[in-house]
């Protein structure tokens, strides 16, 4: 199994991603979101993460085609992963609703914003239903993933010392976006954070110097 792929991005279509490792080139299915980040990219050497399953219907008599489908990191493919996991939702149909970056989806089906998700291509109302009652418990570290360009910062940055923090200002009594506000906040210095009580800290004091 292919699990990442590096070369030259040599050009960038509506649903794929093409990538030189001569004397190969790949084709990797992207999402629009990730399409739109990789659009800047062409000539450029980068880097996805990526799935490989087989295209088609073997049980009929179809085709099987191999496929590799990429991520700009291995949590958005780990979001996938889980999104695809939900009844009703395939590769294709995943990677159509993937038109936003994987923290406001991630965001919303924590929040429960049934309106947001249904508005994502290829998610109706019921499949909007069945996300939430199946992921919400299972979204914060995605919601609290930081953007694109702020990836490098924070990536030292482990998902499950954002996730514990996350915990931690919960249960110290703020709501789900105060505490999301206030790692942002932390975050947005680029400095390290080993462990949570490092990141707490540093919360507490910007709070205290802002008050």
């Amino acid at each position: 199994m292919i699990s990442r792929i590096s070369g030259k991005l040599v050009r960038v279509e509506e649903e794929f991603a093409f990538l030189e490792l001569p004397p190969f080139q790949y084709e990797v299915f992207i999402s629009e979101n990730a399409r739109r980040q990789l659009q800047g990219e062409v000539g450029k050497t980068v880097e996805l993460h990526t799935l490989h399953y087989l295209e088609g219907n073997a049980a009929s008599g179809g085709k099987l085609i191999p496929r590799l489908v990429g991520f700009l990191n291995p949590a958005e493919k780990e979001f996938f992963e889980l999104f695809c996991s939900v009844d009703g939702v395939g590769v294709k149909k995943a990677l159509r609703a993937m038109v936003r970056p994987v923290r406001d989806i991630a965001i919303a089906i924590e929040e429960q914003d049934a309106k947001l998700l249904s508005s994502l291509p290829g998610v109706g109302p019921a499949t909007a239903e069945r996300v939430v009652a199946k992921l919400r418990r299972k979204m914060p570290k995605f919601a609290l993933l930081v953007g694109r360009e702020d990836t490098r910062a924070a990536s030292d940055v482990q998902p499950d010392v954002l996730t514990d923090t996350f915990q931690v200002l919960l249960t110290l009594g703020h709501s789900e976006s105060e505490a999301r506000k206030l790692i942002d906040g932390a975050l947005a210095g680029k400095k390290k954070f080993k462990d949570v009580d490092e990141l707490l800290k540093t919360i507490y004091e910007r709070e205290h110097g802002a008050s």
